[in-house]
């Protein structure tokens, strides 16, 4: 089996045991070729690769800190299409970020673009970027995501890759959203207490410092076996390819 993760610095393991967010900002020459991905360090302890190990699988993260879903899709959708021949042994779990988060091509580079502040907005793009925090209507937002992730769905669903989605702070439960039936595919899409955020915190996780929305090792132990738990419920995987080791 090959499980390929996507996602924000939930999926990320950001400062889950070395507080880099990105590998490039530990400053080495190792760390800096791998720019954006997630420190290794952190990503041994994430979720993911616990429950690839759980598996017995082949392990594929494809995730970033600070990104937006537009990211997110964009990459999970490319790698998925670049490796058909894999489909049948293929398991994709996304973690979906925040719904106002964007994604800005500028002059060859993609710029993944929130409302925590302006350092990675080029110069001359800071009047569009403050344009873009007052313009940000929160309804629309989480209708479009609403929407664009069905419609991935029914895609991955065609083309018959195995897939699980979950959220990791933002969710469905809002007013004018008519639910979809997604059937196993997704965790909870209409639900606060089922969010990645809220389901740790209510089994007494504590992220790993009070200004911080990231969790520890401890945490992602936990989510990795809450994933298993919950392939192996919705038959995503089948109980023998569960590695025993």
């Amino acid at each position: 089996m090959i499980l390929y993760v996507n996602g924000d610095s939930h999926t990320a393991a950001a400062e889950a045991v070395n507080p880099h967010v990105f590998a490039c900002d530990d400053g080495d020459a190792e760390h800096w070729r791998l720019g954006r991905r997630p420190h290794p360090d952190n990503d041994r302890a994430s979720w993911g690769f616990g429950l690839a190990n759980l598996l017995g699988s082949t392990y594929i993260n494809d995730s970033e800190s600070a990104s937006s879903n537009h990211r997110i899709m964009r990459t999970a959708r490319a790698w998925i299409e670049s490796n058909h021949d894999l489909w049948s042994d293929l398991l994709v779990i996304i973690q979906w970020s925040t719904w106002e988060r964007e994604e800005w091509f500028i002059d060859g580079e993609y710029y993944q673009i929130n409302a925590s502040g302006i350092d990675q907005v080029p110069d001359g793009y800071q009047d569009q970027y403050r344009q873009y925090i007052v313009s940000v209507d929160w309804a629309r937002c989480t209708q479009h995501w609403h929407n664009e992730i069905w419609l991935f769905h029914r895609q991955l669903k065609r083309w018959g890759v195995r897939h699980m989605f979950f959220n990791g702070n933002s969710h469905f439960d809002q007013p004018g959203i008519s639910q979809h039936d997604w059937h196993r595919s997704y965790l909870q899409p209409y639900s606060k207490s089922g969010t990645y955020d809220q389901i740790l915190r209510t089994h007494s996780y504590q992220t790993v410092n009070p200004q911080s929305w990231h969790f520890g090792a401890d945490a992602h132990c936990f989510w990795a076996h809450y994933m298993l738990q919950y392939c192996v419920d919705n038959n995503l995987v089948e109980h023998h390819a569960i590695c025993t080791d």
